[in-house]
């Protein structure tokens, strides 16, 4: 299975005309997040495949529509303005289980809290994010024989692939999650990578994290 990761920048090989050629032995779509919603219909409506997203930090004008908060379901008047919100084509699974194919896929958007701004999360909200989907995990484990393959994020793990800097440090909630539920992948954005020689990929323990900055092509072998 070819599975094709986006995050972040809109890359010109995607979003051409050749598309469907240079991408035809693509199987599913994940985008890790800061990426306009169109964009991601395109890939959807060119390549009529699955696309699975998650939020990021940026590009965040219609994450009231799929994740409201309390003040947003007083603003959102408009049905039509909802409705039109929600026809990308794409499948929205942050904070969410969702299994596509023979795949079984967690989201997890936003970034660590740097400036109060919104989709960002302490460490401590993250851990309540992932705690609030661990009775979905337990029933994938016991009907499934795994509670997931795919961790979707935006950031990154905490020490690795992350910076520095407030903005772009990882979540530790992160570390715990592979160490108990083993996913086969993490892979998320946030980190933009602008030199070859940049580290993409790292195993962690039985996990292996990606950095789908721009774009990145992973083949899975057989399907789980």
């Amino acid at each position: 299975m070819k599975i094709l990761c986006v995050s972040d920048q809109i890359d010109p090989l995607i979003y051409s005309n050749t598309i469907k050629d240079r991408f035809s032995d693509i199987d599913l779509v994940l985008s890790a997040g800061d990426l306009p919603l169109d964009y991601l219909e395109f890939i959807v409506t060119t390549l009529n495949k699955p696309v699975l997203f998650v939020f990021g930090n940026h590009n965040l004008k219609e994450l009231p529509y799929y994740r409201p908060s309390f003040e947003d379901r007083f603003r959102i008047h408009s049905p039509q303005e909802e409705r039109d919100a929600l026809t990308s084509g794409a499948i929205h699974v942050g904070s969410k289980v969702h299994k596509e194919g023979n795949l079984i896929i967690m989201g997890l958007g936003g970034s660590l809290r740097y400036n109060n701004g919104p989709n960002q999360f302490t460490n401590k909200q993250m851990n309540y994010e992932i705690c609030k989907l661990i009775p979905r995990l337990l029933f994938n484990r016991l009907f499934h024989g795994r509670f997931l393959d795919i961790l979707l994020t935006h950031a990154p793990p905490l020490g690795i692939h992350d910076k520095e800097d407030p903005c772009h440090r990882g979540f530790k909630a992160f570390l715990w999650f592979m160490r108990m539920f083993k996913p086969r992948y993490l892979i998320h954005g946030h980190i933009h990578l602008y030199d070859l020689q940049d580290v993409r990929t790292t195993i962690y323990h039985d996990t292996q994290v990606i950095n789908a900055y721009s774009h990145y092509v992973i083949e899975t072998g057989a399907n789980p």
